[in-house]
């Protein structure tokens, strides 16, 4: 890794940083809101800072893009204002995985109008209930998007031996990020994790899921040293892309096997059917519908054209950004995350970047996805063992390598700076790693057992607490109106595309699959 301690650290500190944070709405009760996204918030087609994710009651917050994360999570704060302002009596849940659920029938499909591009966002998730269940899609988590300084570019290339452009050279070194990350992404489950015990009426629609669990109490299973079941084989580590193997040695290879799946039938999908009397259950018997379904840890983005495949997107302009989706619902933070957090995980994927990456073949991976599961399900056990270059490890010796590495680059983030933010988040760090008591999983269950209560009233309890901290805040006049605006502009978008002329559901689907 280069010494960063040169005059060219302000090269790292203008990187991109925003944030997409879902969140399950819950009425007064504590259950799962059943009522329609709020008119007020604007379409969840067409808006670009609220919208639903894969339930009616999961919504989804987005942040603009800022090089200060102070900024983007100001904008989060005015976001989460503005929504809880058009709430009425509802909350938002404050922890990823989903209370107040009464099998898959309570968790109701998000919807999006009747244009060509909204029904097929609501036959998607159809899709995804008949293939997991929907308890699935009330599962929340944050997705922290990056992107490395533009100036930081220029700098690598001329250090690179320029045997290729500059466009092909920026695909491979985010190829390398996400690498590496796939590595040591396990990492972010240890100290972030926060979801390490879930509602046993998340199993009502698969009760055959129990008996892996230990009983907390009478309304509570958990792992005892769990730190990320939302990352775990019931949440977004599905066993049913198990076998899929997908390719991140490079951009076209991960283009070529990620569109293999999307069209390549799957006989467990096909007994399910497509369309029976006019009526999609699915978007096609595909290993994938569309792109979105992989569940992966980190991906590789573009910013899509209107009706543009992602990997379409990837293919025309190449990786933009990298989105990380390992993150969970800080349930003691009112955004679910805070300023050390963001900074930790800034400086992280710029180790991970800076990093040499070899690429990884099969049986990497299998290793790195098993390393990611014995975390999220035992990782804050005594001793627990990874493994790492064929060899095993202790998760937290790894750990202190991994902090170890990043302290040149937070150090370099720190130097135009008054104090050293980033060098203090990892500070933090260090602690979480030295004793596992001090992790937001273990806090969880250390609250549920001072206060007798099972996981959903913890839950229902402390987002209530986290309410009337926004409550006690206003917004200001001229941000309310743009927030206002915002909805109408969207809801007039939206009614722009239903009344717009239009081919066929089933033709417009055959077009979007035909984009190369």
């Amino acid at each position: 890794m280069t010494d960063w301690h040169t005059d060219y650290t302000y090269l790292l500190s203008c990187g991109l940083k925003g944030i997409e944070k879902e969140s399950l709405r819950i009425n007064a009760q504590g259950f799962i809101s059943q009522s329609i996204h709020p008119h007020a918030l604007g379409s969840t087609l067409t808006h670009s800072q609220i919208t639903t994710d894969y339930s009616e009651a999961l919504i989804e917050l987005i942040t603009s893009p800022f090089a200060d994360i102070r900024d983007t999570l100001k904008e989060l704060q005015r976001i989460h204002q503005f929504v809880y302002e058009n709430l009425g009596d509802e909350q938002l849940l404050c922890a990823s995985m989903p209370c107040g659920i009464d099998g898959d029938e309570s968790i109701r499909i998000a919807e999006y109008g009747t244009s060509n591009i909204g029904r097929m966002k609501h036959v998607y998730r159809h899709g995804l209930w008949h293939r997991y269940g929907r308890t699935m899609q009330a599962i929340a988590g944050i997705h922290f998007n990056y992107s490395v300084p533009e100036p930081l570019w220029g700098f690598l290339y001329e250090k690179s031996d320029k045997s290729q452009s500059l466009a092909n050279f920026k695909n491979a070194a985010y190829f390398g990020l996400i690498r590496n990350f796939q590595r040591i992404g396990w990492l972010i489950l240890y100290l972030f994790g926060a979801s390490p015990a879930i509602c046993k009426n998340f199993f009502k629609s698969r009760p055959a899921l129990m008996a892996q669990f230990e009983e907390f109490d009478n309304g509570t299973l958990y792992h005892p040293y769990a730190t990320s079941l939302r990352m775990s084989d019931i949440g977004y580590k599905s066993k049913n892309q198990a076998d899929l193997h997908i390719d991140y040695n490079s951009l076209d290879g991960y283009v070529e096997s990620l569109s293999a799946a999307i069209s390549t039938p799957y006989a467990d999908y096909e007994k399910i059917g497509v369309c029976e009397n006019g009526e999609y259950k699915q978007l096609n018997a595909n290993i994938l519908q569309i792109e979105n379904e992989f569940y992966s840890i980190m991906r590789p983005k573009q910013i899509a054209l209107s009706g543009e495949k992602p990997t379409s997107a990837l293919r025309r302009g190449g990786v933009e950004y990298v989105e990380m989706r390992a993150l969970d619902l800080n349930p003691f933070q009112p955004l679910g995350i805070d300023e050390p957090t963001a900074r930790f995980i800034e400086a992280l994927l710029l180790t991970c970047l800076l990093t040499d990456s070899p690429e990884i073949n099969a049986d990497e991976l299998r290793v790195n996805n098993s390393n990611q599961l014995i975390v999220a399900n035992s990782g804050r056990k005594l001793n627990v063992k990874l493994v790492k270059n064929g060899e095993t490890m202790t998760l937290q010796n790894w750990a202190r390598e991994i902090l170890i590495s990043m302290q040149p680059i937070c150090e370099a983030l720190d130097s135009s700076k008054t104090e050293n933010p980033y060098s203090e988040a990892l500070k933090l760090q260090r602690e979480l790693v030295e004793n596992p008591d001090l992790t937001p999983s273990a806090r969880v269950l250390a609250a549920m057992r001072d206060t007798k209560k099972p996981f959903a009233c913890f839950a229902v309890n402390q987002s209530a607490e986290l309410a009337k901290i926004f409550a006690a805040q206003t917004l200001d006049e001229s941000t309310r109106q743009k927030f206002m605006n915002l909805a109408a502009e969207s809801h007039a978008k939206q009614r722009e595309l239903e009344a717009a002329p239009s081919v066929p559901f089933e033709q417009f689907l055959t077009n979007y699959f035909s984009q190369l």
